[in-house]
C-alpha cells in the first residue's frame, strides 16, 4: 500500500468549487501535463469525484492510487500510465 502522505505529485489540478463533471474534466486536462510514471494530484471537494477518477482512471489506462482527505477537499492522486 502506497503511502499517500509521501507522495510527490508532478502536478497538481485545483477543481474545488467545480461540480460534476468539472473535476473529472480538470483531470483529463491535467493528466497531459505530467509525463508516463508521473502522479497528478486532484483536488476536489463534490462527492462524485470520489467515483468518477477511480473509474475514468481505470477505464483509460492510468493507476488510481487513492484518496485523502483534507480540510473541507479531498486530493485524489493518479499515476499517468501512457
Amino acid at each position: 500500500m502506497t503511502d499517500l502522505n509521501s507522495l510527490e505529485a508532478a502536478a497538481q489540478v485545483d477543481a474545488r468549487g467545480s461540480a460534476c463533471p468539472g473535476p473529472l474534466l480538470e483531470a483529463k486536462k491535467g493528466i497531459g501535463k505530467v509525463q508516463v510514471g508521473q502522479i497528478l494530484e486532484i483536488f476536489s471537494n463534490d462527492a462524485g469525484t470520489r467515483n468518477d477518477i477511480p473509474a475514468w482512471a481505470g477505464k483509460v489506462g492510468h493507476e488510481y492510487l487513492g484518496f485523502l482527505e483534507a480540510d473541507g477537499y479531498d486530493r485524489h492522486f493518479v499515476t499517468r500510465k501512457k
